[in-house]
């Protein structure tokens, strides 16, 4: 039934490849796991006031990628932030 409504329960191996590129990252960056989630709580806090998110589904992280076509390669933030409505919320 689960899967007829689109809901599904995250299999342990889905889990642990979360956790492992995670602390992929946090080796890498340098980033601590409660940094990550700071800034998706202040993330989700700041486009909330503008949009309605689903805060459960949003992924937040850094990536290494190139600058400006350059072979270095740097830490990117990025941000996976499904948006339920796009109705502004704020004052118009």
């Amino acid at each position: 039934m689960d899967r007829i409504l689109g809901l599904r329960k995250r299999r342990s191996g889905e889990v642990a490849r979360k956790r492992l590129k995670l602390l992929l990252v946090v080796d890498k960056t340098g980033c601590s796991p409660e940094l990550l989630e700071m800034l998706k709580s202040d993330i989700c806090r700041v486009i909330s006031r503008y949009l309605e998110v689903e805060p459960g589904k949003m992924e937040v992280g850094i990536r290494k990628t190139s600058f400006c076509g350059s072979e270095d390669t740097i830490p990117a933030l990025y941000a996976y932030i499904p948006i339920h409505s796009l109705i502004y919320k704020g004052m118009l």
